[in-house]
């Protein structure tokens, strides 16, 4: 499996480093087209609220915006000035939707999707819960890069949260696109009590597919000891060196995340290193 386009969604200039950092190795050891898309913040204002905007408040508004947005562009023609592979700089009007809705518009047609951890000392109140939506939503898998993040180049080894789930299966899949050649590929199962590793089947049928890929996979059963599963996920990054997590998103409804939390939530705020969502 071939990546081929990358949509970088470059939300702030605050974390458009990090998040071509990540982006652009991956453009090039795939040779994949490189897109930067920013949305530009509409000034809403809302029908049956009696209030006048001055002049001088829209053009306000709009000058920052555009200085935001250059800003943004000077570092996306930093990051791929010198580089092979063919780069777009995409600037596109929320105009009365959100930033989300933009995102999940281009990510239609992305092979794979990469935004920054959300942020709110620096997101725009149209950027709220634009990660969540754009995982949800765009059909694509989506990496999530931490805030600040230079580590490693991504796709050289790799944990995959494993789950007999819909979700998991479509993440180990989808893992093919950004896995370099000759990945080590842990398959991690976290059980709640002890278990045969050699009975789990579904897993070691995974790795044999990744080995038939050219991949060096295995596969790892931990208990979850107490632990929050997210938590045995990052420790087992942290402790093998991995330069990404892979795994399954939203396996569960809204209301049960909401009143539950789950795996998903907590990667998405607390991961130090990429994480690769497939819903």
């Amino acid at each position: 499996m071939a990546m081929k386009t990358l949509l970088a969604c470059l939300m702030n200039r605050e974390n458009a480093d990090a998040v071509l950092a990540c982006a652009v190795p991956l453009a090039r050891a795939h040779g994949a087209h490189l897109i930067g898309l920013h949305t530009v913040e509409a000034l809403l204002v809302y029908p049956g609220i009696a209030i006048h905007v001055p002049d001088a408040t829209f053009r306000s508004f709009n000058e920052s915006q555009a200085e935001e947005a250059k800003a943004i562009e000077t570092i996306f023609e930093r990051h791929t000035a010198n580089e092979d592979f063919a780069s777009e700089w995409r600037l596109v009007k929320a105009e009365a939707s959100t930033a989300a809705t933009r995102m999940i518009e281009s990510a239609h047609a992305a092979d794979v999707v990469i935004m920054p951890q959300e942020d709110n000392s620096v997101a725009r109140a149209d950027q709220s819960n634009a990660q969540e939506r754009v995982i949800r939503e765009g059909g694509r898998p989506v990496i999530i890069v931490p805030t600040g993040y230079e580590g490693a180049e991504l796709g050289s080894n790799i944990v995959l949260g494993w789950s007999d789930t819909r979700q998991a299966a479509r993440a180990a899949h989808d893992a093919l696109l950004v896995a370099q050649k000759g990945c080590d590929i842990n398959i991690l199962r976290v059980a709640s009590r002890k278990t045969d590793e050699m009975k789990d089947f579904d897993a070691i049928d995974l790795a044999a597919m990744f080995d038939r890929h050219g991949h060096k996979a295995k596969t790892t059963l931990r208990e979850r000891a107490g632990d929050d599963v997210a938590e045995v996920l990052m420790k087992q990054a942290f402790e093998q060196g991995a330069d990404m997590i892979v795994t399954g998103a939203f396996g569960h409804t809204r209301v049960y995340d909401f009143v539950i939390g789950a795996v998903t939530h907590t990667l998405l705020t607390d991961a130090k290193v990429p994480v690769l969502f497939s819903a």
